[in-house]
């Protein structure tokens, strides 16, 4: 076969991953599961927060890690956060409910997401988790229920981001001002315990600016008489997927002639970032913020001020990757169409209008004997819909696939695995298995994540 093809763009992955391609156990698990399978690594979770951790304590800066629970559902990344001591971040009742089941202590929860439920606001004040607070009326419904259950409120105020001027999230200079006054106003229904911003996209020079102001803004509550001393500069810690030359010829040559039916996207997640999680962290804490003179972690530590991180992706960097068996292969001129036993909902970056475009590995079936590719082909879902494409692009396989042969997408539990997830056409849904590597054993172990 042969078609205009873009470069390879295969994604960086890890030994265990390797090691695992060529297992037997892959197959396996298909037989078993009867479908596609979601693999969760808890070690590289483990590592990745260690690798946070070690950034704030290079820089001398006193701080927590919280898990942005959203990225993935799976339990056993937050029974790890529990384990390992991490907050975690929740914008729901379901995801507080979840945190606390799975041992999370209360007081280590943040409370985020726009205008909460009442269910989730009393919960969090029952459980002394810190609430960020995101509008006026949310403040004063924290105030009363604080009252009615006889429980001091831990609260941060959220603002709205100076760079980000029209974003639905945080409160704006008048707001500001007049909740610190309501909250230094009370008798104790709320701890005002210091502040937060939403910020979308990972620009290290905005964070450090914005981190700047909410110290400053610290300095200034503490004159009312509030506890103000930590910050929350949220998530925004991008991850590396791609190696930067295979990203840069990506970008320069991929067109619509590289795609299934021409199809054209108007952009894509940045899966190459020469800075990326902790160091990500590591160049936020050494840049210094607009208007001052020495950097944020010099600033964080001569105001007292402890700084909360909520990342989600990339405490997930090469934590899981997803497995989609070959249905059946269909010709082209110049190309193939894969049919997966899937659905690209349990894949996909459709907030992005965009795809997941790191490529799939092929572990075929049997081996073949000769490699005859490239072999291009891109890779459709098993559902009636003609947009349901797990891969648009036609990727250059090493050989032509055939049905049972496996396509395993790498590096995809943040984000990828669940959060547009539906059991369309009666599919289930991708159950998650938990790969763990025992002393006592040459061979991993798996067991089923318990999330429901």
């Amino acid at each position: 076969m042969t078609t205009s093809a873009p470069p390879s763009l295969p994604a960086h992955t890890t030994d265990e991953v390797r090691s695992l391609l060529a297992d037997p156990l892959l197959q396996e698990l298909h037989h078993g599961l009867g479908g596609p399978y979601h693999l969760l690594f808890p070690g590289r979770f483990d590592a990745n927060a260690a690798g946070f951790r070690a950034a704030m304590a290079e820089a001398g800066v006193d701080g927590q890690v919280c898990f942005a629970k959203k990225a993935n559902k799976a339990a056993v990344y937050v029974e790890r956060a529990a384990a390992l001591g991490l907050g975690v971040d929740v914008a729901s009742h379901g995801e507080l409910r979840e945190a606390l089941a799975h041992g999370v202590r209360g007081a280590d929860v943040v409370i985020t997401g726009p205008a909460k439920s009442e269910q989730l606001l009393r919960v969090a004040v029952l459980q002394g988790a810190l609430v960020a607070v995101d509008a006026l009326d949310e403040l004063d419904r924290v105030m009363a229920l604080s009252g009615e259950v006889g429980r001091t409120a831990r609260v941060l105020l959220r603002r709205l981001p100076s760079t980000q001027p029209h974003s639905r999230f945080g409160l704006d200079d008048g707001e500001t001002e007049e909740a610190l006054r309501r909250c230094a106003g009370t008798d104790g229904s709320v701890d005002m315990e210091g502040f937060s911003f939403h910020l979308s996209g990972y620009d290290v020079r905005q964070r450090a600016d914005l981190a700047g102001e909410l110290v400053r803004l610290c300095r200034g509550a503490r004159e009312l008489g509030l506890r103000a001393d930590r910050i929350s500069v949220g998530g925004g810690f991008a991850v590396d997927y791609v190696g930067a030359d295979d990203w840069q010829r990506f970008s320069e040559e991929q067109g619509p002639e590289h795609y299934h039916a021409g199809k054209a996207f108007s952009g894509f997640y940045p899966y190459h970032s020469p800075v990326a999680g902790a160091d990500a962290l590591r160049a936020v804490l050494a840049a210094t913020p607009a208007g001052e003179h020495d950097s944020l972690a010099g600033l964080l530590r001569s105001s007292g001020v402890r700084l909360l991180v909520e990342p989600g992706r990339a405490l997930l960097d090469q934590a899981g990757c997803t497995v989609f068996a070959v249905q059946g292969v269909k010709e082209r001129q110049g190309y193939a169409i894969l049919t997966a036993d899937g659905s690209s909902l349990s894949l996909s970056e459709q907030w992005f209008d965009s795809e997941y475009l790191p490529e799939p590995v092929l572990v075929p079936r049997t081996p073949y004997a000769d490699r005859d590719g490239p072999y291009p082909a891109c890779v459709g879902a098993a559902t009636c819909l003609e947009s349901d494409m797990l891969t648009w692009r036609k990727i250059p396989f090493p050989d032509r696939p055939t049905a049972g042969d496996l396509l395993v997408y790498l590096n995809t539990a943040g984000y990828q695995m669940d959060s547009n997830e539906s059991p369309f056409h009666e599919l289930p849904l991708p159950p998650k298995v938990v790969i763990e590597h025992p002393s006592d054993s040459a061979r991993p172990r798996w067991r089923l994540d318990r999330h429901p």
